[in-house]
């Protein structure tokens, strides 16, 4: 037998988590859809009575050689064919013929994808639940707590925490819903036969397929999708779009947690040291996270170059899905268990996102100044003569206010204008240039309470 999956050098870092997508998972799901074919071809009276039962009973990871099974898919090009005889033999003769009837491989293998991702997708959406209330939390903490906005990884106006947390927050609330919407629409069994006619079955083909997605509890399809893979790249590109999400947050986060920076800093005791240098904290969680997330899109682009499949059954294409969607589940949910520690932990400097703002002299509040000279001035004038002076500041390492006083030309025209040194004062105050931030975090907090009360 293989490991478990969790138990290995990487495991703990890719792997974190409740998803599981181990070889025993992938076996369990393969032996779950022949259980569930059994008991429906007993259901549909195309297999004797007790059928079902027997092979639900026989169809136990337990009972079989992972080894094996792979060591017979290079015969057969996957590992189903071998399966089916080893569940056959473990089957008494009277219910054999309950096993795998109708169905081929790609069946088999489609279906148990769609169970894998069905039961992930509950797991990863519940950590993106728990990361959003969390960042919801935030949010509502930090509504007035101003720091300096970047753009272009250069200082910009004044922003508050709470709008980042709110973004946040807006990000992983709808990445969840479209995940959820694609868990509830698009997950469907496969069952098409040899070719997509069930034509083995004869009359009782549709009806057996219904049956099937009643006891795996997942829709049935309008059509078998063999060569349709539109459903396994939906799937890709939610969770891709997932592993974005939280890409964003884990970027933000080591941005603000550089040294010089240090508006927050994870948490997580005896987390962060360094082989080399004891004096470091690194950011573990963020770190992962997007270790986990960059790798999505390759993944993804995969699935999107295997969707182009030939006639009704793909050379190779199929195949290249299958370690593809495996490892873009087990590493969407480790990035989102990753981002519920994250963001539980994540501490937030208020005091030293007001000192990094203050200490640029007001240089982030020139979009403000000049806005307040444009009535006297006009418009481009009134910035020429705010960039002229934003310069000067940086040059001779003064305030914005300074620079504009000490400058015979701007002084006159600050004077023409009306506006003094108190007046200046006012506009290069960051609490006063936030705009609609507070009704932003508010609207994005109200819209995260009423996803949690249609959810609960």
């Amino acid at each position: 037998m293989s490991s478990s999956g969790h138990d290995g050098l990487f495991d703990g870092l890719f792997g974190r988590g409740l998803v599981s997508v181990s070889d025993e998972d992938w076996l369990s799901a393969m032996l779950d859809t022949e259980a569930a074919l059994a008991r429906a071809l007993e259901r549909a009276s195309l297999a004797p009575a007790g059928a079902g039962a027997a092979v639900t009973k026989a169809a136990r990871a337990d009972q079989f050689e992972i080894a094996e099974l792979g060591r017979q898919a290079q015969l057969t090009g996957n590992p189903v064919p071998a399966l089916v005889r080893a569940l056959t033999a473990l089957v008494p003769a009277e219910a054999r013929e309950a096993v795998h009837r109708g169905a081929t491989s790609q069946d088999v293998i489609d279906t148990a994808v769609m169970l894998l991702a069905k039961r992930a997708i509950t797991v990863i959406s519940a950590d993106l639940g728990t990361a959003a209330d969390r960042t919801a939390d935030l949010a509502a903490e930090h509504i007035g707590t101003v720091m300096v906005g970047r753009t272009l990884l250069q200082q910009a106006v004044p922003v508050t925490f709470g709008l980042i947390a709110a973004g946040w927050l807006t990000a992983l609330d709808e990445t969840r819903a479209e995940l959820n919407r694609f868990a509830a629409t698009r997950l469907a069994i496969q069952f098409g036969g040899a070719a997509g006619t069930l034509a083995s079955l004869g009359e009782s083909g549709q009806e057996l397929a219904d049956l099937l997605a009643a006891e795996l509890d997942l829709p049935a399809p309008v059509l078998p999708w063999h060569t349709d893979r539109t459903r396994i790249v939906q799937l890709g590109g939610a969770l891709a779009t997932v592993c974005a999400v939280l890409g964003k947050i884990a970027r933000d986060v080591t941005l603000l947690a550089q040294t010089e920076v240090a508006e927050v800093a994870e948490g997580g005791p005896g987390r962060g040291g360094s082989s080399a240098m004891p004096n470091k904290r690194n950011p573990v969680a963020s770190v992962l996270i997007l270790g986990c997330a960059k790798r999505a899109p390759g993944m993804l682009a995969t699935l999107v170059s295997a969707a182009e499949q030939e006639h009704q059954r793909a050379a190779g294409a199929w195949h290249a899905e299958w370690e593809s969607v495996a490892d873009l589940l087990r590493l969407t949910g480790s990035a989102a268990s990753w981002a519920t520690d994250l963001l539980a932990g994540l501490r937030i400097d208020a005091t030293r996102m007001l000192a990094n703002l203050e200490a640029a002299g007001g240089l982030p509040l020139a979009e403000h100044v000049a806005a307040e000279l444009a009535a006297s001035l006009g418009r481009l004038e009134a910035h020429d003569l705010v960039a002229r002076a934003s310069a000067r500041a940086k040059e001779l390492g003064i305030s914005l206010p300074d620079a504009l006083l000490s400058d015979a030309a701007a002084a006159t025209a600050l004077h023409n204008a009306g506006i003094g040194a108190a007046e200046l004062a006012a506009a290069a105050n960051p609490r006063s240039y936030l705009g609609s931030a507070a009704p932003f975090v508010r609207r994005a907090l109200a819209a995260h309470q009423k996803l949690r009360d249609s959810v609960t």
